[in-house]
């Protein structure tokens, strides 16, 4: 018991000063800061994924899940391509915007778009998910960019949107 309490007292003395915004996870040689506790970093399901987060949002039925893409040097295909790919990925055309977001002179650029999802693995089946939204952010990484994908509800994805933005560019903030 006496091992217990001294490892317990340790542990709560090591991470004292760490704080919510201090917890990071990293993908492609970038270390991202998560926004806030409700964002964990969780255990990947894929070798395609070179990092998952799950976001806790009230209200919300299931936690949302944000997926980072990281294909190694010169890998990955072009910004454009991979938009329209994410585009692809609605029953019709979604209504969309990109953005370039300056991240300290670096240049993100950001995705959002909103309609039929189509949600499944890549060559399976998919399930038509109505007003559902997808972000996407592509982020130049130091030999090949990362890749950030979320999607849910619309109005579920509306209340982390500002913090996704937030976590995208992390790399380059200056503190």
């Amino acid at each position: 018991m006496k091992r217990l309490l001294t490892a317990l007292a340790l542990l709560s003395f090591a991470t004292s000063g760490l704080h919510a915004e201090d917890a990071k996870v990293s993908a492609g040689n970038l270390d991202f800061t998560l926004p806030s506790s409700a964002w964990a970093s969780v255990p990947s399901s894929s070798p395609m994924r070179a990092a998952v987060l799950q976001i806790t949002v009230e209200g919300a039925e299931k936690p949302l899940e944000a997926v980072f893409y990281y294909f190694g040097p010169g890998q990955g295909g072009d910004t454009q391509a991979n938009i329209d790919r994410w585009l692809g990925q609605f029953a019709s055309p979604p209504e969309s915007k990109t953005e370039e977001l300056d991240a300290n002179g670096t240049k993100v650029s950001f995705v959002t778009a909103t309609g039929t999802y189509n949600d499944g693995a890549m060559f399976g089946p998919k399930t038509p998910k109505d007003n559902y939204t997808l972000l996407g952010a592509i982020i130049p990484g130091p030999d090949a960019p990362i890749f950030i994908k979320m999607t849910g509800p619309k109005d579920v994805i509306a209340k982390v949107t500002e913090d996704f933005k937030k976590m995208a560019t992390s790399p380059f903030s200056v503190k």
